[in-house]
């Protein structure tokens, strides 16, 4: 696997949960649609800046994953940032981590993938296990956002193929952005923020959305999509890093084993992929 894709997926990583954590901030004043909206728009702002997208040059073959990812850039946020919400980011993060798992483990061809992919599900079987506090509807939009994230991963290298440079992220975040516009608007209207909140929203839509997007576009035309997935398991035990630290959302032993659990399955699959000189 290249340096420089390992560099940009832990970056990629970092960056992501930081700006998750960041934006929970905002939630008791914005709640999570509308630090979405927020998040939408900021990093829509700064793609389109970038990608300069020429719209009027794509073909019917290149705008079919643009408008594909552009559904699944709004689902995805919602449902994961109404999950953080509600059972904290470290749990969220992990549930999410099943969409990347699950595209591992659809196109690995040896049996040292399919036994680290069993022990990540493990880990995630743990984390998940029935308590009387559990909520099930924020596991069931994490699992949501899981499903958007496998979708995200094929639908980006798909567009990395097809539209050079970051054309096709910038187009699918942009019309993302238009359907949050009128909400977000609503939103700050009916619950004005402070500079500390807006801010907030606004970080997260740098650290999540921009940054993340551009790094994870090129990463994937040099690292095929099964390593991605299985390399981006190291996102819960960051998502739990930054709960912790920035959150103050403490987990339990059994919940770190199974996030143990998903970074060892990860570890040793990086370890265990041949070396070519």
């Amino acid at each position: 696997m290249p340096k420089a894709g390992v560099y940009m997926m832990l970056t990629s990583g970092l960056s992501t949960q930081l700006g998750a954590a960041i934006g929970s901030l905002a939630f008791p004043v914005l709640g999570p649609v509308g630090v979405v909206a927020v998040r939408q728009c900021v990093a829509a702002a700064v793609l389109l800046i970038l990608g300069r997208p020429r719209l009027r040059s794509f073909t019917r073959r290149q705008w079919g994953p643009v408008l594909l990812l552009a559904v699944v850039f709004g689902v995805v946020n919602l449902s994961l940032y109404t999950a953080i919400d509600r059972i904290g980011l470290g749990l969220a993060v992990t549930l999410e981590f099943l969409g990347p798992l699950t595209i591992a483990l659809a196109g690995s061809r040896r049996r040292v993938d399919l036994g680290c992919a069993v022990l990540a599900v493990a880990g995630v079987v743990v984390l998940m296990r029935p308590r009387p506090t559990s909520d099930y509807l924020g596991m069931g939009l994490a699992l949501l956002a899981a499903a958007c994230w496998a979708a995200y991963i094929l639908l980006n290298r798909s567009i990395g193929q097809r539209i050079p440079g970051a054309q096709g992220t910038a187009a699918a975040v942009g019309l993302s952005a238009l359907v949050y516009l009128p909400i977000g608007a609503v939103v700050v209207v009916h619950h004005v923020p402070s500079a500390g909140v807006a801010g907030a929203a606004v970080a997260a839509g740098i650290l999540s959305s921009a940054l993340p997007f551009l790094a994870d576009l090129f990463t994937l035309r040099r690292v095929p999509a099964e390593a991605f997935g299985l390399f981006m398991s190291v996102n819960p035990v960051f998502a739990a890093a930054m709960g912790a630290l920035v959150l103050r959302q403490n987990l339990d032993v059994a919940a770190w084993l199974g996030i143990v659990a998903v970074v060892a399955a990860n570890v040793i699959s990086v370890l265990a992929k041949p070396r070519h000189k």
